[in-house]
């Protein structure tokens, strides 16, 4: 099994980004205490069910879809195959494209034949095996499942170089003119390594709090 984020390792971890990088180190003290959650409470089919609505969307306007789309299942826990013979109409109807549709049929058809992996099998993956496995559903890409690492499966070592929000954060606390490229990024975050997720969390928080101008 993966080594995941708990609270005892976000403690650890904030030591460690502190010694590791100033300008982090007064990032994780103006925001204070990582408070990333785990939200595992629900199965691999049903995160990603979440996951595929939310996409590009508003918090807000992604939560009334949702909340609306579980309206159609009984005891509003969404399940494969339910949606599979779910018309396409009743997913239109509370809210759904039809790109997202096509993408929730086929994340069923996936989980119905086997193909999706469960908890249990994605704790003895990589987190590149996880990324290359999901990322074979329609409509799940390496964002998607980066987001899966973190917040899903508490996975450490995490930096979602092309999350236009990290990008933003690292500009911020670098105090530079422009944005990094995802690949400079990437270079960056190496010392951060091996828990980039905590420094993804604290660069999101960046964009939330003003830094002392000297």
């Amino acid at each position: 099994m993966m080594t995941d984020l708990s609270t005892s390792n976000l403690d650890e971890a904030c030591r460690y980004l502190s010694q590791r990088d100033k300008g982090l180190a007064r990032i994780i003290i103006d925001v204070g205490a990582c408070t990333l959650e785990i939200r595992s409470n629900r199965s691999v089919f049903e995160y990603l069910c979440r996951s595929i609505v939310y996409q590009q969307l508003s918090g807000k306007a992604a939560g009334t879809i949702h909340g609306r789309m579980l309206d159609l299942f009984a005891r509003r826990r969404a399940s494969a195959d339910a949606l599979l013979n779910m018309p396409m109409e009743r997913l239109r109807a509370a809210g759904l494209s039809r790109s997202k549709s096509l993408a929730l049929y086929d994340l069923s058809e996936k989980q119905v034949s086997g193909l999706l992996p469960t908890r249990r099998q994605l704790n003895r993956m990589t987190d590149q095996e996880i990324i290359d496995a999901l990322s074979q559903v329609r409509g799940i890409g390496e964002w998607t499942v980066q987001m899966l690492l973190i917040f899903y499966l508490g996975r450490p070592d995490v930096l979602p170089s092309r999350d236009l929000g990290v990008q933003k954060g690292y500009q911020k606390m670098r105090r530079s003119r422009e944005m990094p490229e995802p690949s400079r990024l990437a270079r960056a975050g190496l010392r951060w390594r091996p828990y980039r997720s905590v420094a993804t969390w604290y660069l999101w928080r960046c964009l939330e709090i003003e830094l002392p101008t000297s």
